[in-house]
């Protein structure tokens, strides 16, 4: 499974957010979606999934024009989890991971073996089976967090897409979340995640994409793109660059000059 985004641009209300933007996302890899407030972040992750229509460009699935696909097709390949997900009724956990199978229904078809055994797995996959049973309401914000990317998860999808998803979670659970994801990569997932914290992008991410002011800034290999230079240019902070002492991977300060005495 493949994911190629050809001279993107795209953006709300005759307003484009991205512009030229290029990539591709392979099965067994995570892309890393890093830069400042927004550079695109969000919107590049959402044309990805067929959520925002292009103005100029094309993305791709496996060669077929994403436009072109019906949305129950597209469903199938690409789960998604947004920033900030929520839900207007209060679901059971199970209920609502339950919905990640509509796209492989068809009205008036029910949950068969193979679906409950999809919500299953999604459920133990992201720990949430001694949740199963609670509502929506009763749950802390990572515990949703975990819920949603649960319910993708049950769609069993090929391109996995997360918009800031360790956002609401404490550190133990950011680096299993994390850890789990690299885990399904290795299984033939392709994952793109957008994410605020560069150190957790560098420490997982097999490239990364640096976006600034909705342009692609850089992209490669986290010590290809985290490098001094390109930090200051897209966040306007100086940045150290050291690796770190157990991955050797990079790992990012940034900091202010002192001021003059």
């Amino acid at each position: 499974m493949k994911v190629k985004v050809c001279r993107l641009h795209v953006g709300y209300d005759r307003r484009n957010v991205l512009e030229g933007v290029d990539l591709e996302l392979k099965a067994g890899e995570i892309l890393g979606v890093i830069g400042p407030n927004g550079a695109g972040k969000t919107t590049l992750l959402r044309a990805m999934a067929g959520a925002l229509r292009p103005s100029f460009g094309v993305v791709y699935l496996d060669g077929k024009e994403l436009g072109q696909l019906k949305p129950q097709e597209v469903a199938r390949q690409i789960g998604m989890v947004a920033q900030v997900p929520s839900v207007s009724l209060d679901f059971r956990v199970r209920e609502l991971v339950e919905l990640g199978r509509l796209p492989h229904l068809r009205p008036p078809d029910r949950l068969g073996p193979a679906d409950q055994s999809a919500v299953k797995r999604a459920l133990r996959l992201t720990g949430l089976e001694e949740l199963a049973e609670r509502p929506i309401s009763s749950l802390s914000g990572g515990e949703r967090q975990r819920v949603f990317l649960a319910l993708a998860l049950a769609q069993e999808p090929q391109v996995l897409l997360l918009d800031e998803p360790t956002a609401h979670l404490d550190v133990r659970y950011r680096l299993e979340f994390l850890i789990l994801v690299r885990k399904l990569v290795q299984e033939g997932l392709a994952v793109a995640m957008a994410l605020h914290d560069l150190n957790l992008a560098a420490q997982f991410s097999d490239r990364l994409l640096l976006l600034s002011r909705g342009r692609v800034l850089a992209q490669g290999r986290p010590q290809e793109v985290l490098i001094p230079e390109l930090l200051e240019k897209a966040f306007g902070v100086k940045a150290l660059v050291l690796g770190h002492p157990v991955t050797g991977r990079p790992w990012v300060e940034f900091y202010l000059p002192r001021p003059n005495p």
